[in-house]
């Protein structure tokens, strides 16, 4: 089996989390030497004038990231107007944080159940939210908010525009419906 190969991989599916050097020999079943090996083995191939990417030793962790020479182009991307159009997921996340900020992303991933880091990243470059200090929480997580761009968007003057969140406690609506009781009876 190929290890460098499951390495970048492994780096690709953790994303902006990285992995640590004991993560990479605990997952891979390998030494400390190996490990260190493969690193630069695959740090090396990025190095190449013909890949976009490259692995960065940030925060005591290997992560995949772009290339700084080619940062002219990912503005343009995140700048066209094109590209302006919002996924859902961009649109979940935007809910959650605007309803409940200031949040961490780590509350955000709670409540949608998957990593939102990548969206987060695209949405502060975007211009519709922007860190506004520290949690008290253990590792003390970046706080977002949205911004007055995130209300341009959407077409609204202030916050006390959104739709108000209704949750029912009728209890009726909670029961679980029988299905032999409705009216989908067999006649």
């Amino acid at each position: 089996m190929n290890l460098k190969a499951v390495l970048e991989g492994l780096l690709f599916a953790v994303g902006d989390d990285g992995l640590t050097v004991e993560q990479i020999k605990d997952i891979l079943e390998i030494d400390d030497n190996q490990a260190k090996e493969i690193i630069f083995e695959l740090k090396k191939e990025y190095t190449n004038d013909g890949r976009g990417i490259r692995i960065n030793y940030l925060g005591n962790t290997f992560k995949l990231t772009t290339k700084p020479e080619h940062k002219e182009f990912y503005k343009k991307l995140v700048e066209n107007p094109q590209n302006n159009n919002l996924s859902q997921s961009a649109l979940e996340i935007l809910a959650i944080i605007v309803y409940n900020e200031p949040i961490t992303r780590i509350e955000v991933d709670n409540i949608r159940g998957v990593n939102s880091s990548q969206m987060i990243r695209k949405l502060v470059a975007k211009g519709f939210l922007k860190e506004v200090g520290r949690s008290k929480m253990p590792g003390r997580p970046i706080l977002y908010k949205t911004t007055d761009e995130f209300l341009d968007y959407f077409g609204l003057s202030s916050k006390e525009n959104l739709p108000k969140l209704e949750i029912s406690n009728d209890e009726e609506e909670l029961e679980e419906k029988d299905l032999f009781l409705s009216r989908y009876k067999e006649e």
